[in-house]
């Protein structure tokens, strides 16, 4: 059955101005057009009328680049809410956490989620996880996902590459179903 048809969500988590400057949050970025497989799966859900929930990250810190006091807390362009749809703002990793999201989902009879946005290891994981703990049926979109490299806790580098493969490795055929953004639009 067509995701359309399946009155299929999508999540696009965290697309803020922020994330921009790579060297905040540790550079070399993998996925350099995850918004542009962002901005086509948003055009594509805006199409065909089905249902998108915009989810910002409201950071506690001051020095945060996504502090409602930061230019950067601003979502991105090409993934601001129009027409009425819903904007979400969490303080934490999971967009289900501190808002409204899950009884907005259950309200609107809404069990297929499509996640996508920044970052993978820290709010597209903990969310992916989340919904699926709570009985959604989630696809997690690993090109329209990004993240940066990341220092271990032996001071080692690890590639924003592996971050983002391993992430994807561990979500996958347990909390989601880690796909393309072509196998959705093949889907759709």
């Amino acid at each position: 059955m067509k995701l359309r048809n399946q009155n299929t969500a999508l999540l696009l988590i965290d697309l803020q101005k922020g994330f921009d400057d790579e060297n905040f949050w540790g550079g070399n970025r993998n996925n350099k057009d995850a918004e542009e497989k962002c901005e086509t799966l948003l055009n594509k859900w805006r199409e065909l009328n089905l249902p998108i929930y915009h989810i910002i990250h409201s950071s506690q810190e001051p020095d945060s680049k996504l502090h409602k006091s930061h230019p950067g807390f601003e979502i991105k362009d090409f993934a601001k809410p129009i027409n009425n749809e819903p904007l979400i703002i969490k303080e934490v990793n999971s967009a289900f956490i501190g808002t409204n999201l899950e009884q907005t989902l259950k309200d609107n009879v809404i069990n297929k989620l499509v996640i996508v946005g920044l970052t993978t290891n820290h709010c597209i994981s903990t969310t992916t996880r989340m919904a699926g703990n709570l009985g959604f049926d989630t696809l997690l979109v690993a090109d329209a996902t990004a993240t940066f490299d990341r220092k271990g806790i032996n001071g080692e580098i690890f590639s924003a590459e592996t971050i983002h493969q391993t992430t994807l490795a561990s979500l996958n055929e347990e909390f989601a179903e880690v796909v393309t953004s072509e196998d959705i639009l093949n889907r759709v």
